[in-house]
């Protein structure tokens, strides 16, 4: 299927949309598209290192619009079905001149440049450890900290608080429950319901809104979540070996993956020794 979308219908689906682009990739995207022939691959490898093009491009895809029987969570499958014009008409939509400050771009720096090793970091272990779901992956790691720019836009002194969180993090003590004390929300929940309103597959949301909250998950040995539990195991490997802790919270040991890192290697069926040839591995990557 390849629906050619109108402008105004891009502009109503993307109704809500406000996980900012990061400009680069907004000016390598213009760029490509007044190319005589856009590259429509190049287009793709662009969006996908982009959590909040990523995020409108899935919206529009998975629309009433297009009337898919199931919802997309591929990047890729998402350029195929909207084809050049649809995804042009989308950049063009999202076009941010103007929309930030240089102080909100540097701060959102430490975000978009996470996201990407995350994700890339995601789809590197989830062949590694023969997980069937790569797309979803990689989608999970550039998307499951979306909420974290939407936070910044309410709360200014938001990423101080985000620090403290991290510093505070222990085996009784989750990120999100300093956020939820001093803000009274967390970015796990506005970043659920931001994926929510992509119309991302529904397990890809539940995994984005459970993603600090591990040590219960995987404290259950049942054979419950199994879908959950492969994703967010593959996630919290990559933040881990992509320093989460250090790009995000600014903190020089992994409290977080300390708490959950026996039952989640345990899960993988990963020693630790196993675990740290396939950290360095992929930082030698140059995944992080």
């Amino acid at each position: 299927m390849n629906t050619e979308l109108s402008a105004e219908q891009i502009q109503q689906v993307l109704q809500g949309i406000s996980v900012p682009p990061q400009p680069q990739i907004m000016v390598d995207l213009q760029m490509e598209q007044v190319m005589p022939n856009p590259d429509l691959k190049t287009i793709a490898r662009l969006i996908g290192q982009d959590p909040g093009l990523s995020g409108a491009l899935l919206k529009i895809v998975n629309s009433p619009y297009f009337g898919l029987a199931n919802k997309v969570g591929s990047i890729q499958r998402a350029v195929n079905l909207l084809g050049s014009r649809s995804v042009i008409n989308m950049i063009n939509a999202l076009s941010i001149k103007g929309e930030m400050s240089d102080e909100t771009i540097v701060t959102l720096n430490r975000f978009w440049d996470n996201a990407q090793d995350v994700a890339m970091s995601c789809l590197t272990l989830a062949k590694r450890v023969g997980c069937e779901a790569v797309d979803e992956a990689y989608t999970l790691g550039l998307f499951h900290n979306c909420g974290i720019p939407l936070m910044l836009k309410r709360f200014p002194d938001y990423m101080a608080v985000l620090e403290e969180s991290y510093a505070c993090a222990s085996g009784e003590r989750r990120i999100v429950d300093t956020e939820n004390r001093l803000l009274n929300t967390n970015h796990a929940v506005v970043g659920y319901y931001t994926a929510r309103s992509w119309n991302l597959p529904q397990h890809l949301c539940e995994a984005i809104a459970s993603h600090h909250n591990c040590l219960s998950l995987f404290s259950d040995d049942s054979g419950r979540d199994a879908q959950l539990k492969n994703l967010l195991a593959i996630l919290k490997m990559a933040e881990h070996i992509c320093e989460s802790y250090r790009v995000l919270g600014d903190q020089e040991v992994d409290q977080e993956w300390e708490a959950i890192r026996e039952p989640v290697l345990e899960y993988v069926g990963l020693s630790e020794y196993d675990f740290d040839n396939l950290k360095e591995s992929i930082r030698e990557l140059g995944r992080y």
